[in-house]
């Protein structure tokens, strides 16, 4: 096995439940693990489940070609890792990320198989940013031509995997609008467009 990606919702308590919002019919995490096998790179989905919700997670990628490991990330990863070859590519990805494009992914991909590391998806800061003072109080601006936000999936070289950590000398690639984080009315609307638009077209 060369390239295995794990779904993950180790950011935030409340994300297990968020996972299972319905978008055009479907769950978030139902789209994620789609969008992820769509990818022929990748040669297995692997979704990490907590326990409180891993019968609801089985249910939403039911007759996809994934498998779903109750428990944690570190308990998902090793699951998965005995098959896995030196040379692979890990890739970590969160699930309320549903709508990443395959190209993206495959910059990943091929970013950790010419000698990267660890490489994630980063877009340049578009806002204005402001540093404030105890009071609150807008003192300056902050310079944001070096900021970055950064997405997923998250890939490293198989010697170089640790859960939830993006370290200090990552390498990136361009991301893209269509793979933000899924958790606002706002955003579920953007999510709901980007689903129901054609697979060929631009939607952001």
């Amino acid at each position: 096995m060369n390239v295995v990606a794990i779904v993950t919702v180790a950011h935030h308590a409340s994300d297990g439940e968020s996972a299972l919002t319905p978008v055009h019919g479907d769950a978030l995490l139902t789209h994620t693990v789609r969008g992820l096998l769509d990818v022929p790179e990748i040669d297995l989905v692997l979704v990490a489940a907590p326990q409180r919700c891993a019968s609801s997670f089985s249910e939403a990628v039911r007759g996809l070609a994934c498998r779903v490991v109750p428990g944690s990330l570190r308990q998902a990863f090793a699951a998965v890792e005995p098959e896995l070859a030196p040379g692979s590519v890990v890739l970590l990805h969160d699930a309320l990320r549903a709508f990443t494009p395959a190209q993206t992914v495959r910059d990943v991909i091929s970013a950790v198989r010419d000698g990267a590391s660890v490489v994630v998806p980063a877009l340049p800061m578009a806002d204005t940013v402001k540093v404030t003072d105890a009071a609150s109080l807008i003192i300056g601006t902050q310079d944001r031509t070096r900021l970055r936000t950064v997405q997923t999936p998250v890939g490293y070289a198989f010697t170089a995997f640790r859960p939830d950590l993006v370290p200090a000398g990552a390498a990136t690639v361009p991301g893209h609008p269509d793979a933000m984080r899924v958790t606002s009315e706002f955003e579920l609307s953007l999510a709901e467009a980007i689903a129901a638009a054609p697979k060929n077209e631009e939607t952001l």
